[in-house]
């Protein structure tokens, strides 16, 4: 299966347990992988042929931003449905299993100056119940 790498989508937003996390926010990073098959894009040249991952990358940015959950795993599912399952119109490639890393580089913890990562895989043929 092919793959397409996403790296650096950096946001500022709301998600946090400390209720401070959600009124004055902080940054994230998010990378992603999406396996999708890439056979007729790499033959025709053509944006129709494989995914607009402009439209991904606006998808995370919007989900970040407006996204006021308390956990980061919420989060990070989230943003791997929004690839899964593209509200778009506009036609394009599915992709079939995504890998999300979501990066907190700055959480709110005492004598902690390390980054906070959630790390996710989920596949169209395996989506979760809950």
């Amino acid at each position: 299966m092919d793959s397409i790498h996403l790296s650096g989508i950096r946001c500022y937003g709301y998600t946090g347990a400390l209720p401070e996390e959600q009124v004055l926010g902080q940054w994230f990073e998010v990378d992603l992988t999406l396996w999708l098959d890439l056979a007729i894009a790499g033959q025709s040249d053509r944006l129709e042929d494989t995914l607009d991952y402009r439209s991904v990358i606006g998808a995370v940015q919007t989900l970040v931003k407006s996204a006021k959950f308390a956990l980061l795993e919420r989060l990070a599912s989230a943003i791997a449905d929004a690839v899964l399952n593209p509200a778009s119109s506009v036609p394009s490639i599915p992709v079939q299993k995504v890998r999300v890393r979501l990066s907190k580089p700055a959480a709110p913890i005492p004598d902690f100056g390390g980054v906070i990562v959630i790390d996710m895989e989920r596949s169209r043929l395996a989506m979760p119940d809950h």
